[in-house]
Parts: structure tokens; sequence; C-alpha cells
């Protein structure tokens, strides 16, 4: 069966993306997820509950060059939708978080694993948010945890509260890693997803959209800089503003 194309006009063509929502049923794609962005051991697999085989070929899948980019979805209130994009060249790969809704003719870019990576994108409570705001009948992830887990590598947020632990960790449980393992996989997790500088998140006059304190976030500017007034509202409220 040929995997749905994604379109995001404005990023590349959106004839190179394919959706890979359902990739979030497979455990390998998550601890896959996490070796990418928060550089998770290879070999902690199978203390994960990970078969080591099916981790290396969730790598290919991921990694492949050949193969069109692989976008998953987060759609959130007011018609926006969030994407983690995985895209692969012959020297290079990247994983692109963005954010669109089909009025603005641009995309919100949140953050980039990558050589030149960027981050980070959300605050906690942005996060929290997007991952309870799914949105009946709309493409892409409907449950809490992977949408929370999908969007968890760019958060850094100095305010990021102590109870995140417990909210990561169930997710990971929700997910099937094993119990056992989750919090102190969550703890992992949490800990470099603040990036070196652990930034602020302020409103600033002239925009209801919060932007960061760290000097590598693309949020250092509005979200989505450009949009009109009342899309800017909008998004505010969808992000919990």
């Amino acid at each position: 069966m040929t995997a749905a194309h994604v379109p995001i006009a404005e990023f590349l063509d959106g004839d190179e993306v394919v959706a890979g929502d359902h990739l979030a049923d497979d455990l390998a794609f998550w601890f896959t997820h996490f070796v990418i962005s928060f550089g998770v051991e290879d070999e902690a697999a199978e203390e994960y509950g990970v078969d080591p085989e099916a981790h290396e070929a969730m790598i290919a899948r991921l990694g492949d060059a050949e193969e069109p980019g692989t976008a998953l979805r987060v759609p959130f209130e007011g018609g926006h939708s969030a994407y983690v994009v995985w895209q692969n060249w012959e020297d290079e790969s990247t994983v692109d978080y963005l954010v669109h809704h089909p009025a603005w003719g641009r995309l919100g870019f949140l953050a980039q694993d990558g050589p030149h990576g960027s981050g980070p994108g959300l605050s906690w409570p942005e996060l929290v948010k997007l991952a309870g705001s799914a949105q009946d009948g709309a493409d892409g992830l409907a449950d809490p945890a992977r949408r929370l887990l999908l969007l968890l590598p760019a958060l850094g947020d100095a305010d990021t509260p102590a109870g995140a632990r417990g909210v990561v960790a169930d997710a990971l449980a929700d997910v099937g890693f094993p119990a056992e393992a989750a919090d102190e996989l969550a703890t992992h997790l949490l800990g470099e997803s603040g990036r070196a500088d652990r930034p602020t998140w302020s409103v600033r006059e002239g925009s209801p959209i919060p932007v960061c304190s760290s000097d590598h976030s693309p949020r250092q500017v509005p979200l989505a800089l450009g949009i009109t007034a009342e899309q800017a509202d909008a998004l505010a409220a969808a992000l919990g503003w």
C-alpha cells in the first residue's frame, strides 16, 4: 500500500513528504525517535523492551535518502497542524518541527534536529496543550501520549514543573515501554529537552504569541511571523495563551 502524500505546499514540495502516522503504533519507532533526537544509546534497545532488529529496520526506514520524507501530524485547534518531518539526503539528515495553517501561506518553525539544529520551539504549557487538543476526524495522531512524545524534542522551558517527569513516564508506558524503565527514560528525556540554556518564555508587545529567550530558537520572534493579527490571536489561543 502506497503511503499518502502530505500536502505541505510551503515546505519543499508536498509530494515529497508522505504520511507516517501509522509508525506511532510501533514501539521501535518511539525508541528510534529518541535515539535520533535525544541521543539515547542504540545499545539500550532491549533494556527498553525494543527488538534491536526492529530498531535497526526503523533507522533504515527513517534514514533512507532514496525515499520521500516522512511526516507525522498533530492537528490542533482552529485548523492548525504541527508536523514532524524526517528528511534525508546523501550527506545530511534532518528532523523538522513545524506549525502550519492552510490560510497562512507560510510555515511556523519550532525546531530542527540535524547538523544545523535549532530550538527549542515549545514551552511546557504549549506542549501539554497540543498533546490534549486532538481534533475529531482530522488526519494525524489523536492519542495524547503519542502527540506529547512526538513533540517532546521541541520542548525547552526553565519552568517545566517537577510533575512533568510523571506525565512523560505515563506517556512512555502508554506507547509500550516497560513501566519499570519508563521513569528512568522520562528523566533522561526531560534532562535533554531543555537544551543547555533552559530558556524562558514571555509575551512581548506587538504579538500575543510568546517568544523564547534562547539564541538558538526559531521562536526568538513570534511563531509564523507575518501572519495577520487575527491569525496570530487564533494561534495564541490554540497554543493555550
